[in-house]
């Protein structure tokens, strides 16, 4: 849960330190007053996007940073898995953007990619706002309240990757079909290209040795001269001085004065080691001479193998020899496909058919699991709302198969409500009103509290269209969800909502010479009492108001 909040130059937020408790918080103020600023600073260490602008005008940077006591929540498995600081309670999770554009963000002090900053906020602090009122009318949105009731995260991954798997091999078989046909339609053509690939009988480094071998043909004169004349210079076929019979000679001399200089010896051996090393070349250049010749015959038959291979990388648009290898190869599958093509299509449809069967069973024990924590949900929500101004409620959980296999498995899920005793049950987001949701919402978010072991959940004015009693019922969900090792906050602007937190909170705005500044407080008893008291009167502070207020702290 969250224990200290910092905010620094955020929107109307100039420099903002709060300490934040277990329990159920109330955060109350004047609309405008900058009660959404701080959820948005809030968003940001859930991996939001950022915007320059929301920097406080003349401001370079701002920065946002939660300690969490992350002690009863058992994630040290997902630091580990991601080679972050931990020491078991602590967290400090921080985002920076700058007036450039720039965003960082930090947990434990190490930089992280935003996308991991979201996946840890996920975990740490569930924010719903009004607007997430509309996700009872998305089907997966209910379907995901059911998985969540019934613990099916890891059979929903297992169903995923073998519905993963399934339409790749959908794909593939459907491919085969598509290529199959195409073969057939190409299947001349095709076959008469691969026979001139065949018939060349090419190898892969044959064009760099031809091209070689054809340039050591047309120079093949100037190459003798050269070899003859380096051979010459080594070992003079007449009786002219060459390079051997110096060094010969130079050994010799080195030899005679041995045992009158001691340093001769290692000079008389290098001397030898290089006589035996220009010998040796001596020797390989006169093979070399010998094996040189022009031959006309030979230039011929390899430029007409070089053209050979050159007509076909032009026809068929490639650069190298080794790219008309590749496309043979693919040509040769392409046929063997089209010569095998019921045999090849017989096994991808089986391999398909035994991965639906799969997916399948994993999205029946799917189905069976939802149905079984539907009826539970049925009885629960009934339970939940009737208390809270609904006493003929219906709510019931309808499942339908799907015609295929989805993403999800194979169910379809709608929600149906209705609020009154004697009319027909319909899908909730057509017939519930602003506070009807409000309240189911409410309940669903509390069941699944009581599954998901999530440390902070903050409710942005979850009591929109409801007063009176039901509020304070409303409340009593939220402090019985904060008295379950959880630390739950509710923005609202219900003086019977306010009453019942255990620590309560108030935004304000102040003006001064330069701008104006919001600023959040934790309020003291004394404080509380003429908080509510205006949220009971309005602007003008009554005593019957204060006596009132003071009334509603007591009871709860």
């Amino acid at each position: 849960m969250i224990q200290h909040l910092h905010i620094e130059n955020y929107a109307l937020i100039e420099h903002l330190d709060i300490d934040l408790h277990a329990g159920f918080s109330v955060i109350t103020g004047e609309t405008g007053a900058g009660k959404s600023i701080i959820l948005g600073a809030i968003g940001l260490l859930l991996g939001q996007r950022a915007d320059s602008k929301s920097i406080k005008f003349g401001a370079n940077r701002c920065v946002v940073e939660a300690t969490f006591d992350l002690s009863r929540y058992h994630l040290a498995d997902f630091f580990a898995a991601h080679e972050l600081d931990f020491d078991g309670t602590e967290c400090i999770v921080r985002r920076e953007i700058t007036s450039a554009g720039k965003s960082r963000a930090f947990i434990n002090d190490t930089p992280v990619q935003l996308s991991l900053m979201k996946t840890l906020g996920e975990q740490l602090i569930d924010v719903h706002s009004q607007h997430k009122n509309l996700l009872l009318s998305q089907e997966n949105f209910q379907l995901n309240v059911l998985d969540i009731l019934v613990g099916n995260a890891e059979l929903l991954q297992t169903y995923q990757e073998a519905y993963r798997q399934y339409n790749a091999l959908v794909r593939q078989y459907d491919e085969a079909v598509e290529a199959v046909q195409r073969n057939r339609d190409n299947e001349d053509f095709l076959r008469f290209q691969h026979s001139q690939l065949a018939e060349a009988a090419l190898t892969a480094n044959e064009q760099t040795e031809l091209e070689a071998e054809q340039t050591e043909l047309e120079h093949a004169e100037e190459i003798k001269q050269s070899l003859y004349a380096a051979s010459n210079a080594l070992q003079s076929k007449a009786d002219e001085i060459d390079a051997l019979q110096l060094l010969k000679s130079g050994k010799q001399s080195m030899e005679s004065i041995l045992n009158v200089f001691s340093a001769g010896e290692e000079l008389a051996q290098r001397l030898d080691a290089c006589y035996i090393e220009l010998k040796d070349i001596a020797d390989e250049i006169d093979s070399k001479c010998e094996s040189i010749e022009y031959n006309p015959e030979r230039l011929n038959e390899v430029n007409e193998r070089l053209n050979l291979i050159y007509t076909l990388e032009k026809k068929h648009h490639v650069d190298t020899i080794e790219e008309l290898l590749s496309l043979q190869r693919d040509m040769e599958k392409k046929l063997n496909l089209a010569d095998n093509s019921e045999a090849v299509l017989e096994q991808l449809a089986k391999q398909r058919d035994a991965q639906y069967a799969v997916a399948s069973g994993h999205a029946q024990r799917l189905s069976k699991r939802r149905k079984e924590v539907a009826k539970t949900l049925e009885t629960q929500m009934v339970e939940m709302l009737q208390p809270l101004g609904m006493p003929h409620v219906q709510f019931k959980v309808e499942i339908n198969a799907a015609p295929d296999l989805l993403p999800t498995g194979l169910d379809n899920v709608t929600f149906l409500f209705t609020a009154n005793k004697s009319a027909l049950l319909q899908p909730i987001a057509k017939v519930a009103s602003g506070g009807e949701i409000a309240r189911v919402m409410l309940s669903l978010k509390a069941l699944i509290a009581g599954a998901v072991k999530l440390p902070t959940i903050i409710f942005d004015e979850i009591d929109t269209g409801v007063s009176g009693s039901i509020a304070e019922k409303m409340a009593r969900i939220m402090r019985t969800m904060g008295e379950q090792d959880r630390q739950v906050i509710s923005i609202t602007h219900l003086p019977q909502i306010a009453a019942m937190g255990t620590s309560h909170y108030k935004v304000y705005k102040e003006d001064n010479e330069d701008a104006t500044l919001s600023h959040i407080v934790e309020l003291t008893p004394d404080q509380r009492v003429e908080e509510i008291a205006h949220m009971l009167s309005g602007e003008t502070l009554t005593e019957a108001a204060l006596q009132n207020a003071r009334s509603l702290l007591k009871v709860h």
